[in-house]
């Protein structure tokens, strides 16, 4: 009787747990497919450059894992994190160049600093709270946008269906407490090569 009971519960758990998974788009984008306004075909060419992008950080040097995000849309690199010293920064701007498909990159990594747990607990909570309020916001697909703060600076990346939605994710960035500065790097669907029909 027993068995009945936690083999459906175990089963639930198993299935449930998957469903998050494909809410990831394709090849793991980051982006749903419904709700990404780039044709399936561009998606997967950007999750290609990001796949090898990725690839030839690591390959680089393993340290890169942690410390450095990249982010491909519409063929367009974005790079953030930190690293030691600015060669490392031009190594790794110079890679993205190099992937096949590139049409243009930004390079907002920073040259390492000091540890400061206060500073890096502040960012992680300005990350989190602009990840609520765009996920809140009615007029924004959330879905369609990355979050790095280094800071108190806003990084956002994304692609916007309209300039009214850029506009609002701006100013939402803008209302967090103790923000310095917002930089938004947000296409809008008309600015893609290839739109979704």
């Amino acid at each position: 009787m027993k068995n009945k009971i936690v083999i459906p519960f175990f089963l639930f758990l198993f299935l449930s747990g998957c469903v998050g998974v494909s809410s990831k788009g394709i090849f793991g984008t980051g982006v749903s497919v419904a709700f990404d306004p780039r044709s399936v075909g561009t998606q997967v060419d950007d999750s290609i450059m990001q796949k090898n992008l990725s690839a030839r950080i690591l390959l680089l040097d393993k340290k890169y894992l942690l410390s450095v995000n990249s982010k491909v849309l519409d063929g367009r690199i974005f790079l953030t994190g930190k690293v030691d010293n600015p060669e490392e920064k031009l190594k790794l701007t110079k890679m993205a160049w190099e992937i096949s498909g590139t049409r243009s990159v930004r390079n907002d990594i920073k040259i390492k600093e000091e540890f400061n747990f206060k500073q890096s607990a502040k960012d992680i909570l300005i990350t989190s709270q602009l990840r609520t309020a765009l996920i809140f916001n009615k007029n924004i697909k959330a879905t369609n946008y990355q979050i790095d703060t280094y800071k108190k600076k806003i990084y956002v990346y994304g692609i916007a269906i309209t300039s009214d939605e850029k506009d609002e994710v701006i100013k939402e960035a803008k209302e967090i407490l103790d923000v310095k500065d917002v930089i938004a790097s947000i296409l809008l669907v008309n600015d893609l090569r290839i739109k979704k029909d």
